[in-house]
């Protein structure tokens, strides 16, 4: 089974991209409780300022909003609780270092199962100024316009 067919990305955080640019990007896995993870599966989740930060050694997503699985009731869970992110001390460190750098920072790109696991992709981001963003756009409108004239010929 390749690598395309174990992933089903679940939901993207489509801004991220407009708002950092994206240095560098790690695969971690995600601590859930039972109900998170079907949750997750539905795909009701939200990626609305969620961050990651380097605490106490650890890695901890903040901010991701999951809502509460309906048949789970009881078992619920805080939507928008921090979740340990799973890597290892090697790239916890090295991604410590990094984010201890003048502005960058570690920003959620997807979640995704991945073997069955739920991961997020995580992104050492650099944030945009206004005159960037706006430079991006119209990159990215060119080469959309160049592909489509080789297109049309």
């Amino acid at each position: 089974m390749s690598k395309a067919d174990s992933q089903k990305v679940v939901a993207s955080n489509r801004k991220a991209r407009h708002e950092f640019e994206v240095l560098e990007t790690v695969e971690a896995g995600i601590e859930l409780k039972g109900p998170e993870v079907k949750s997750i599966r539905a795909g009701h989740v939200s990626f609305q300022d969620a961050h990651a930060r380097v605490e106490r050694g650890q890695i901890w997503l903040h901010s991701l909003h999951i809502s509460p699985y309906e048949q789970a009731n009881r078992f619920n869970v805080d939507p928008v609780r921090p979740r340990r992110l799973l890597l290892n001390k090697h790239e916890i460190h090295r991604l410590a270092v990094k984010v201890e750098e003048k502005g960058l920072t570690l920003v959620p790109l997807d979640v995704h199962f991945s073997r069955g696991f739920a991961k997020v992709t995580l992104a050492v981001g650099r944030g945009r100024k206004l005159h960037d963003k706006r430079e991006a756009l119209k990159e990215r409108e060119q080469d959309r316009e160049a592909r489509r004239a080789v297109g049309a010929h």
